[in-house]
């Protein structure tokens, strides 16, 4: 099944619930590489006062800087695609409508076409295309054509690294999803007579024939 198809056949999500996910996905993988850099090797500090391996800890942060930028690019496609305003993103991040317009346009416009073609993958990881980058990159791409998934995935590490004295269900995640309503379909207005009698439809009458044909 392509992609294609796992968005016809999946579950008629709003788009921002689909662009929710997206975010939350970067979150958490913000959050592990945040979590990643939080303890000390045993080998990492010299007594002589240097470190083991020059660089290496920059470069994790490095990592962790951009996922940040990707979870803030993907918080204001959330924002603009419930409804905010490029003035109300603005007016949160403290700056123009405009600049926050020519900052994030761009990743809005991706998104959008990636769920009208989801096998358009934005591959913005900047580590090119190959490897876990490459896999990563196209697991993004993936999770608008079936939130669910990745939706699932994300419960269970919530439910693993949650306090106890939280309070977040079983479904932290896949439980806020909202599909998207169905079209209501109208029906024509009923004919009533005049005492108020509901009349059935007019016969058909057949089509009156034209002289000469």
């Amino acid at each position: 099944m392509t992609d294609d198809d796992s968005l016809a056949a999946a579950p008629s999500y709003t788009d921002a619930g689909r662009a929710r996910v997206v975010m939350a996905y970067e979150a958490y993988e913000l959050a592990d590489l945040a979590r990643a850099a939080v303890p000390i090797g045993g080998h990492e500090l010299r007594s002589d006062g240097g470190v083991e391996s020059p660089g290496s800890v920059l470069a994790d942060a490095a990592h962790v800087l951009r996922a940040a930028r990707r979870f803030f690019e993907a918080a204001v496609v959330f924002e603009r695609l419930g409804g905010a305003s490029w003035q109300r993103v603005g007016d949160v991040l403290g700056t123009e409508a405009a600049t926050a317009r020519v900052r994030f346009a761009m990743a809005e416009a991706c998104f959008r076409e990636q769920l009208r073609s989801p096998e358009s993958v934005r591959a913005d990881t900047g580590d090119g295309a190959d490897g876990a980058d490459g896999e990563m990159s196209w697991w993004r791409g993936h999770i608008p054509a079936d939130p669910l998934e990745t939706a699932l995935d994300l419960d269970d590490w919530v439910l693993r690294h949650a306090d106890g004295n939280d309070d977040l269900g079983t479904a932290p995640v896949s439980g806020g999803l909202a599909r998207q309503e169905a079209p209501t379909r109208r029906l024509p207005p009923t004919r009533r007579g005049p005492d108020g009698s509901a009349d059935a439809p007019p016969p058909r009458t057949a089509p009156r024939r034209t002289p000469g044909g």
